[in-house]
């Protein structure tokens, strides 16, 4: 038998055969890995409901009480406080798009996964839907409200939340968005966190490579093609499969062309709808108000600038980098100003108070809440390695995470520390929410300083990561952080590395310069030397670790960002049918870039952690005892 010479091999074809391959593989492992409800006789409809529990359906959607009755007991009987119901004939592509997302095994045991499922059924306990708002009594959701309840309900049960296939439920007559796309299935990615307009331009440019390797790359290129077009039937189709789509063979034989449709019609209905924010405020209501806060100039949100370093007071000052707002778009040029001396890298001149909150405003939360708490769900391997750093030096009781945001740490790093009662502490109002989904014990909103006398000596436990470098006055949060733990406990805190080789090498566009939001950036020697003032002993120092792999994938987001800003930011110009497609066509044209940015981002990751040296660093300190 003879063989091909490997200078014949069309590499393109091998990778995407590869890629294809692993991912057909993938969602043939994560279908056999799914629950099975067991199949039980229809029973009367006046059986009655067991206590605690709601089956929320999508319209159009029938479950009798059996598939009730067998849901509630499998539900009880693994612990779950929320489980969504796939129906057997689950549509093909439908089914493919879930178990992308999802992986069976892992998913009740991820406290930060996505809440994710086929958007027709869901159990829910009442407790689960009372803390997290939802009103069970109007009218049947559509499939994309039961998408987004469900991803809402798995925050208010993190680690008791399961998926399982119910065999005699059927979603029959209710429609395949995923193959349909348009409006419709736009809303649905939307309510699952996603961006049509992206996932729809990544899909078109799937089958542009797909279709360009076909017709030029011979036998490899048809092989590649081949196996996308039968991926349906190879994943669905093999006996003893859970889920029976209907017309599954019909859907494989047509699926090039209805996902080139579908992605056309998602495309269009994802760049032609304005959002608005997570608040449910419509962008008009944002648009006046910032037209009115913003006809005063934005000069008057800066202080005078200072001469002198806020660290060590030395008048050796240089600029170290000058850029707009890349993080929002919002008016505005701030600079970073580097000590001689020290090497501390500060804001100067300064944002007042009232500038923070300006320039803070639908960041973390309202507009921009949700894709804020999307990007902190995501930093699972973060969260843990910093849990872990206290392995080896404490068996904390209480811990008091400043900064918490959405509270996402503490939420994860209960898998390190189970008896270990959170606390969180921030400004905004995202912490009255992790207080409410119960990812901490207690939360208080409001400045560190402001809580030091009353919490004093509280804690054995005082995480600050991410945090120090949003403050005006870092060296006054240590001065709390002494007070607020007990004699003997252990402060750990995370910062940007100013000393990075990225900074130096991406300029304006490394992104933990992060301004206008970052004030202070602080070389380690000098967090060493202010802890040691302040009756600190350093037990540990990570580097690598702490690296976060997001500098050139970062360098394109803001790159991109600046030259198209999002279209319908409320504090921009009113969007016009120009600036909408010059984003469009600037969002599409960096999908290479994100790529490319990714696969390096991945290199120095590994680079980063073998050299132990990254974009960032951590330190653990133990107060000392008197």
């Amino acid at each position: 038998m003879t063989h091909p010479p490997l200078s014949r091999v069309r590499w393109t074809s091998a990778a995407l055969l590869a890629a294809l391959g692993a991912g057909t593989v993938r969602a043939a492992l994560r279908l056999r890995a799914l629950p099975v409800l067991p199949v039980v006789p229809p029973t009367s409809a006046g059986v009655p409901r067991p206590a605690g529990w709601r089956l929320l359906t999508a319209r159009g959607i029938e479950a009798d009480a059996a598939v009730f009755l067998t849901a509630c007991a499998y539900a009880e009987g693994e612990g779950l406080r929320v489980l969504d119901l796939l129906p057997a004939d689950l549509a093909a592509e439908r089914a493919l798009g879930l178990l992308r997302l999802v992986d069976p095994a892992r998913y009740r045991g991820d406290r930060l996964a996505e809440g994710r499922g086929a958007g027709f059924a869901v159990l829910v306990t009442e407790d689960v839907l009372e803390r997290a708002g939802v009103d069970a009594g109007g009218p049947s959701p559509d499939t994309a409200e039961l998408l987004a309840l469900t991803r809402r309900v798995k925050e208010y049960a993190p680690d008791a939340t399961g998926l399982a296939v119910a065999p005699a439920l059927s979603c029959a007559g209710a429609g395949d968005t995923g193959a349909a796309g348009g409006p419709a299935r736009a809303a649905e990615l939307r309510a699952q966190g996603l961006p049509p307009g992206a996932v729809a331009a990544a899909q078109l440019c799937g089958l542009a490579l797909l279709a360009g390797v076909a017709v030029r790359q011979g036998r490899w290129g048809a092989a590649a093609a081949g196996l996308y077009w039968l991926q349906p039937y190879l994943v669905l189709g093999t006996p003893g499969s859970p889920l029976r789509p209907a017309g599954l063979a019909r859907a494989t034989a047509a699926r090039p062309v209805r996902s080139l449709a579908a992605a056309v019609r998602t495309a269009a209905a994802g760049t032609g709808t304005r959002p608005t924010g997570r608040d449910g405020a419509p962008d008009t209501a944002r648009v006046a108000a910032y037209r009115e806060e913003l006809a005063a100039g934005t000069d008057r949100f800066l202080e005078p600038r200072r001469p002198d370093c806020p660290w060590c007071g030395s008048d050796r000052l240089s600029v170290r980098v000058r850029v707009p707002d890349l993080l929002q778009g919002k008016p505005g040029r701030f600079t970073l100003e580097q000590c001689g001396s020290c090497g501390h890298v500060f804001q100067n001149p300064r944002l007042t108070p009232e500038g923070l909150e300006f320039y803070y405003r639908d960041f973390y939360d309202g507009r921009g809440g949700e894709g804020a708490g999307t990007v902190f769900g995501r930093l699972g391997a973060a969260y843990r390695g910093r849990a872990e750093m206290l392995l080896p030096h404490a068996d904390p009781a209480s811990w008091l995470d400043v900064g918490t945001g959405h509270g996402h740490f503490c939420n994860a790093a209960r898998d390190v520390w189970p008896q270990t009662r959170f606390d969180g502490l921030d400004m905004g109002d995202a912490v009255r929410g992790a207080e409410r989904r119960g990812w901490v014990e207690t939360a208080y909103q409001g400045q560190f300083p402001e809580f030091a006398a009353k919490l004093a000596g509280q804690y054995e436990v005082v995480s600050m990561y991410h945090y120090l470098e949003h403050t005006r006055d870092p060296l006054a949060e240590l001065d709390a952080a002494a007070v607020v733990l007990a004699p003997g406990g252990h402060l750990t805190i995370e910062l940007p590395d100013p000393e990075s080789r990225m900074a130096r090498l991406l300029g304006p566009a490394w992104l933990p310069w992060f301004q206008p939001q970052h004030q202070h950036l602080a070389p380690v020697a000098n967090l060493r030397e202010a802890l040691a003032d302040r009756g600190f002993t350093v037990l540990a120092e990570e580097h690598g670790p702490a690296h976060q792999g997001n500098d050139f994938f970062g360098a394109v987001a803001l790159t991109a960002g600046r030259l198209a800003p999002d279209p319908d930011r409320p504090w921009g110009p009113p969007a016009t049918r120009r600036t909408r497609a010059v984003a469009h066509a600037v969002r599409l044209a960096s999908l290479p870039c994100f790529a490319a940015a990714a696969a390096l981002d991945t290199l120095r990751t590994a680079a980063a952690r073998h050299a132990d040296g990254g974009n960032a660093y951590r330190v653990l300190a133990r107060k000392d005892t008197p």
